[in-house]
């Protein structure tokens, strides 16, 4: 199955833009795709990372369920935050082709300007090398220090209502797939 039919599968749906897999699993399996910044038409697509790993996907959905995103406003800082966004920004600017006149997209993570309106989309970023400090956020919360544990639970168990452990070796930046200069997979 090639990428295209693998992350039509995860999500449910063909993918609209065009994208490359950047983040894959120890398996091969894509777990975040970078979205082109404009769509065949034109239209701009201001989510330039998207996860589409679904073991991820639900627990970072707990996260956000839980009260997540303003917890991560919070401790971040809506500065930090904003400057998460102008980096974001510029990098998706950065791919859209020279002489472009048409709309371009606007907004940070996952278009928007100020706080946090996806873990899941800092979370893309974060794990395909971006600079932070919500997907930071939320990856310390899916893998919570080990002496954190209560001595109650037994091993491989997670206390009633925390999100699952995500072993990050698995999803780590040094499986990144990144296209080398002549398009061929590093």
């Amino acid at each position: 199955m090639d990428d295209r039919e693998q992350v039509t599968q995860l999500l449910g749906r063909r993918p609209v833009a065009d994208f490359d897999v950047v983040v894959r699993d120890r398996n091969g399996l894509p777990v975040v795709i970078r979205n082109a910044p404009l769509l065949p038409d034109g239209t701009p697509m201001p989510t330039r990372y998207w996860l589409v790993g679904r073991d991820l996907q639900a627990a970072i959905g707990h996260l956000e369920s839980n009260g997540g995103v303003n917890q991560a406003e919070i401790e971040i800082g809506l500065q930090a935050i904003a400057a998460a966004h102008t980096r974001y920004a510029a990098e998706r600017d950065a791919a859209i082709p020279a002489g472009h006149t048409g709309h371009r997209p606007t907004g940070g993570v996952a278009g928007t300007r100020i706080g946090v309106k996806c873990l899941h989309a800092h979370y893309a970023w974060f794990l395909a090398g971006g600079d932070d400090p919500v997907g930071a956020w939320v990856h310390a919360r899916l893998n919570p220090p080990a002496a954190s544990a209560s001595a109650d639970t037994p091993a491989g168990d997670t206390p009633a209502g925390d999100p699952p452990h995500i072993d990050r070796p698995h999803i780590d930046r040094p499986h990144i797939d990144r296209p080398s200069a002549t398009g061929e997979r590093a």
